[in-house]
């Protein structure tokens, strides 16, 4: 016979634990009653009883972290396996994995180069490969099963291949680069056979025309992201792209490929390099095409648009507010439209990866898709390839702990901790903890991988800077600096230091080193309260930008705030002070700035900068007309900007980790946490990609009633920060509960707050 399989009933309107619990008896008497009448039956036909299976069966398999490994070669010989544990599991208490060496194998159950048996382990993700050495250029078989909350199997999941690669000196597997078909949403016609061409977004990409050549003829074709008039931008200002491009048509071909030329500022030294297999990519979303003397219709003209691999239903986003929505879309767009490098780059300007870029990159493309691949490599690409600003040096940290918390790897921890120490700028201290980076020495800089022992570290708190010797007219005299004051000890290298000490602390725990969890923890301690002391203005309650000066930025007090160094009895001066200066930072220091006013229960404010209409807010660059978001709020702030810089789009991560509060609380997001900061709007619903599956969550404001229903996937908890609401009745699935942390298990969770 074959398997059976036998699904559990729901149970509804149940408090989350005794409902589950109630359900579980249930659903056991259910499986036993079905397992006497399969049996009887099957023995009274003469039929043998190979195996009863229940339960759904796990989903959503990677390898290494990659979803469609059909064009992947897996370069790690002792691969990690992951899984989605369904809602109806609530949680894994064991699984069995089968690696076999073909399909037909593990089609019965076959595990002929590695079979795990049942391993009591509620993992569902990092599963380490333990099998017979796997041989490169092979391609094997996996499928998983597992055993759910209440110890009964389900199913064996589908099938995924995966090939080995060659090892590289890397350890983590490049995903595949895809390539999207956009046909245009407008072609007009216009006077001398000339055609105006709108694909709706800007897209790193080439074009494709089919063309009905009557003779030999030459084309004249030009793409660019901007217009002027209704035309292309012949002349834009900065780095907007524009390029004008000669096709030769002959009878004897009807499909052409446009020969883009490459930029020489993008492909210097330092610049990534596309495959070989890649076209010469620009980013553009308009084309015009003039002395075309045959016809050109809509389906004949395709915009080729290169991005990394990408779920577009990976993550959702909506709210009462039309503004916050589009300012949403504009920002996952550009995280989407910019990862056809393979790593995360600046822009179209260079085309160089830049640490502070890369973290906000890497936190916004976490909490779009369920995607890893590119910022680990990208992580492993700087620690061989720093650059120069003191802070930067400082975001790899943060580029390592917000992986280590996303997916629960340490692999990237055990290869690069002692090259990552060097990172923190430890070494640099005085007797209280604070560095300078003016102790930087030639030895220092090579520590920190620069192989040029005259390189030197410069702080750069913010960018732009004013950068008056460039002779650029910027709208401020200090750039995006908020007036900040420079001295040897910087209050804004100070608190993301004291960032790094934490990290530092936290990973030493994860590999067992004592003494360095020790010695990072006493040093941090150290500098928070330096931090607290020497940069810290207690007559005015706010933090001064250095050692020296009495001036307070934005920024010194961002800062602070967003790294939980201010006491509470400074926070409310603090907050007041950073709500004083509005938007006196740039895109970059915009993630800081929501960060900070975040952690200081400013989630208001915090929406009014996201929905800001004002020059400088991310509508304005809707508003300007480019579709991705910008290197600068504006031109005027920075004239040599690109219309495609991922840093500027906080918003894509400060959504669902500020507003919502969606964040992992334990590596592996083993337990999310949510507090949602919602401030005016009426509604909302997010869709959060994890590693153990999507958290779906939805708010409505009914009169004096909040009703969030959230949705958290199997082997996951969830612990939901109600907030303070005096004298509200507040009901968790229907049980009457108080104010605090609401603990929620796998699937729906309904939360009322009526006051």
């Amino acid at each position: 016979m074959g398997k059976l399989r036998l699904f559990r009933a729901r149970t509804m309107n149940l408090g989350p634990e005794m409902g589950r619990i109630l359900g579980f008896l249930a659903v056991r008497k259910l499986y036993f009653l079905s397992f006497v009448i399969t049996f009887l039956v099957l023995a009274c036909k003469g039929k043998k009883v190979d195996e009863i299976v229940y339960g759904e069966e796990p989903i959503d398999l990677t390898v290494e972290y990659i979803r469609n490994t059909n064009k992947v070669l897996i370069i790690d010989v002792n691969p990690e396996f992951g899984w989605t544990v369904p809602h109806s599991a609530i949680s894994q208490k064991a699984y069995q994995l089968l690696v076999a060496s073909s399909e037909d194998q593990l089609r019965n159950d076959i595990g002929d180069v590695w079979d795990s048996g049942k391993v009591s382990d509620k993992q569902s993700s990092n599963v380490e490969y333990q099998g017979t050495p796997l041989i490169a250029g092979q391609t094997y078989y996996w499928k998983v099963k597992i055993w759910d909350a209440t110890d009964m199997p389900s199913a064996f999941s589908g099938i995924q291949s995966f090939r080995i690669g060659k090892q590289e000196k890397g350890i983590t597997s490049a995903n595949s680069l895809q390539i999207d078909r956009i046909r245009p949403i407008t072609l007009k016609a216009t006077d001398n056979n000339s055609y105006r061409i709108d694909f709706g977004k800007a897209a790193f990409a080439t074009l494709q025309l089919k063309y009905r050549a009557i003779k030999k003829d030459t084309l004249v074709v030009r793409i660019g992201e901007q217009l002027v008039n209704g035309m292309i931008n012949r002349d834009p200002q900065g780095t907007i792209r524009y390029q004008e491009v000669r096709l030769p048509v002959n009878p004897r071909e009807n499909t052409y490929i446009l020969s883009i030329q490459p930029d020489k500022r993008n492909t210097k030294v330092g610049a990534i390099a596309l495959p070989d297999s890649v076209p010469v990519l620009m980013p553009f979303r308009y084309a015009e095409i003039e002395h075309a003397t045959a016809p050109i219709f809509e389906n004949d003209v395709v915009q080729l648009a290169y991005h990394g691999y990408w779920d577009d239903n990976g993550s959702r986003f909506q709210s009462s507010d039309t503004i916050l929505d589009q300012v949403w879309d504009l920002c996952k767009y550009s995280i989407k439209a910019t990862t056809f490098a393979g790593v995360y780059i600046d822009g179209d300007r260079e085309r160089i990866p830049y640490e502070a870029d890369a973290y906000l990159n890497q936190l916004s493309h976490y909490s779009l898709d369920r995607e890893y691949a590119m910022a680990r490599r990208t992580i492993a690409y700087f620690m061989e390839h720093p650059t120069w600003p003191t802070e930067w040096q400082l975001h790899v940290a943060l580029m390592f702990h917000a992986d280590y918390m996303y997916t629960g790897n340490t692999e990237l921890i055990e290869r690069y901790y002692e090259d990552l120490k060097h990172k923190t700028l430890a070494e640099l201290r005085r007797a209280d903890g604070l560095i300078s980076s003016n102790n930087a020495s030639p030895e220092f800089m090579v520590k920190l991988g620069f192989k040029d022992p005259k390189a030197k570290l410069k702080d750069i708190v913010d960018w732009p800077p004013a950068q008056k010797d460039t002779g650029w007219k910027l709208a401020t005299p200090e750039g995006e600096r908020d007036g900040f004051v420079f001295t040897p000890i910087n209050t804004v290298v100070n608190c993301m230091y004291y960032r790094n000490l934490e990290i530092m602390a936290e990973f030493a725990g994860v590999l067992d080193k004592a003494d360095d969890v020790k010695f990072y923890n006493d040093l941090a301690k150290k500098v928070k309260t330096s931090i607290n002391t020497v940069l810290f203005d207690a007559t005015k309650g706010i933090y001064v930008d250095g050692e020296g000066t009495a001036h307070a930025s934005l920024h010194s007090n961002m800062m602070a705030m967003a790294f939980h160094i201010v006491p509470e009895t400074a926070k409310q001066s603090v907050s007041k002070f950073i709500k004083s200066r509005g938007m006196a930072c740039s895109v970059y220091g915009s993630q800081y700035l929501l960060e900070a006013l975040y952690n200081a229960g400013e989630g208001q404010y915090a929406l009014d900068l996201m929905t800001s209409t004002a020059n400088r807010s991310w509508y304005n660059m809707i508003r300007i007309g480019s579709t991705m978001t910008l290197e600068a709020w504006d031109m005027k702030y920075k004239p040599n900007s690109d219309w495609n810089h991922a840093w500027g789009a906080v918003p894509a991560n400060m959504v669902s980790r500020g507003l919502w509060g969606i964040n992992p609380k334990v590596p592996g997001y083993d337990i999310a946490t949510i507090k949602p900061q919602l401030g005016s709007l009426k509604e909302t619903s997010i869709i959060v990609p994890t590693i153990k599956g999507q958290i779906k969550a939805d708010y409505i404001l009914l009169d004096n009633t909040r009703k969030y229903t959230i949705e958290i996937p199997g082997n996951m908890k969830a612990e939901f920060d109600v907030g303070q609401y005096p004298n509200a009745k507040i009901m968790l699935n229907g049980i009457k509960t108080d104010n605090g942390i609401l603990h929620l298990l796998p699937g729906k969770n309904t939360i009322l707050i009526r006051r």
